[in-house]
C-alpha cells in the first residue's frame, strides 16, 4: 500500500521562518503547544496552524499524553532538502573559488 500523499511538501513547511523556529524547538525535545507558544509573539491557534503544516509535510508528529498533546520532531523529510541542495553546491563551491581568486588578485597587485 502507497504512503498517502502529503499535502504539503517540505520546502513549503520550511518556507516560513516561524515553522523553522518551530523545528529547531523540537530538535531538543518533544513539547506541548503552551511551551512551544511561550517562545512566540503569536497565539496558539496561529502556532497551532504552523503545526498542522509541519504535520503535513510529515516533519512533526502529535501524541496524547492525559489532557496534553505533545509534538516532537521527524527530521527524515529534511534529507530530500539535504539531497536537492547537494545538487548546487558544486556551482556554490566554483563560485566561491572564483571569488577568492578575484580578492586574492585586487588585494595582491603585481
Amino acid at each position: 500500500m502507497a504512503a498517502p500523499a502529503l499535502k504539503h511538501d517540505v520546502f513549503q513547511a520550511i518556507a516560513d521562518p516561524t515553522r523553522r523556529s518551530v523545528l529547531q524547538l523540537l530538535a531538543r525535545n518533544d513539547m506541548p503547544i503552551v511551551a512551544i507558544s511561550e517562545n512566540f509573539p503569536l497565539s496558539r491557534t496561529a502556532i497551532n496552524k504552523h503545526l498542522h503544516i509541519l504535520s503535513d509535510a510529515g516533519l512533526v508528529s502529535s501524541r496524547r499524553i492525559g489532557r496534553e498533546t505533545r509534538y516532537s520532531l521527524h527530521p527524515e523529510p529534511l534529507a530530500e532538502l539535504k539531497d536537492w541542495l547537494a545538487f548546487f553546491e558544486i556551482y556554490w563551491d566554483d563560485r566561491l573559488s572564483l571569488l577568492k581568486e578575484f580578492v586574492e588578485k585586487d588585494t595582491n597587485p603585481q
